[in-house]
């Protein structure tokens, strides 16, 4: 009995607080660029994280998944210790998280099938049948089933980055960090991509997005942190 408790509060645990970050101090090479961040993402989550270019966002975001080291403070992602992230340990962490960039980062010499394939590859997939199993689910997923024979650049821009969003979905993400995934986008294209991350945060992916976009943010509303003057906020800042 005492077993079968201790297995059903690892399995809820391990469902929670799948981003925690305690007084951690942000670096950008020897300069500090974020000062006692403080912040939790759990199971669902949508957060969007607000502020000015040079505000800190994508050097936070680099440290997440490990371009960046971790000098002070607690962080963990996903299961893994940032403090004490190795080399070894960063593409394990990339195999537990989804990243989307603004500018999609196909592989613009293959197909979109390729692009999902090399994922896989680089990610320790080695089943064929297995592999095109989850490329057509992943794909499928983003309403791209019948494009993945397509160079991306036979395709649309938010083409690419539904692309994009399979290819993060490939491992079955908990947590997928999402920098300003509608940025080159048109507005109508912009809702498209907002509408499919929100409808993947609510079947249980967590997600922190970029955004400096004020329309998006308002028609789709979640939750919010604010980065400006070097730190994170969870309520909007005035500015005198």
């Amino acid at each position: 009995m005492l077993d079968s408790i201790s297995h059903l509060e690892n399995k809820i645990n391990s469902n929670i607080n799948l981003l925690t970050l305690e007084n951690c101090f942000i670096y950008q090479s020897n300069r500090l660029i974020l000062q006692d961040v403080s912040l939790k993402i759990d199971k669902g989550d949508f957060y969007y994280l607000i502020g000015k270019t040079g505000s800190g966002k994508t050097s936070l975001f680099k440290t997440l998944y490990g371009d960046n080291k971790l000098r002070k403070g607690k962080g963990q992602i996903a299961g893994f210790n940032l403090s004490k992230l190795s080399d070894d340990d960063i593409p394990k962490l990339r195999r537990k998280i989804g990243i989307i960039f603004q500018d999609f980062q196909l592989l613009k010499d293959r197909t979109i099938n390729e692009n999902m394939l090399f994922v896989m590859r680089a990610t320790g997939w080695d089943n064929k049948k297995k592999m095109n199993t989850r490329l057509n689910e992943v794909l499928d997923a983003v309403k791209m089933s019948t494009k993945g024979y397509k160079m991306p650049h036979e395709l649309s821009g938010g083409e690419q980055q539904r692309a994009a969003i399979a290819r993060s979905l490939i491992n079955k993400p908990k947590l997928i960090l999402a920098d300003e995934p509608t940025g080159n986008l048109d507005p109508k294209t912009s809702e498209e991509i907002m509408s499919l991350l929100l409808n993947i945060s609510k079947q249980g992916t967590s997600i922190l997005m970029i955004s400096h976009d004020k329309y998006l943010i308002d028609k789709f509303p979640a939750k919010k942190l604010y980065c400006y003057n070097s730190s994170i906020f969870h309520s909007p800042v005035t500015v005198n």
